[in-house]
């Protein structure tokens, strides 16, 4: 029996930092809504991978 090839990972260190960038410039817009929580909370996890 052969083994699986290893799963690639769909987002590179670029992209994260790209989208942790995305994310700080949207949380002033969604500031007010229920969802800027959320928003806040991914970003700071986003820093911790890059």
């Amino acid at each position: 029996m052969t083994e699986s090839p290893r799963p690639r990972a769909v987002f590179s260190n670029e992209d994260f930092r790209l989208i942790r960038s995305a994310i700080e410039h949207y949380l002033p817009i969604v500031r007010d809504q229920p969802d800027s929580v959320k928003f806040a909370n991914l970003y700071h996890r986003l820093g911790r991978l890059g």
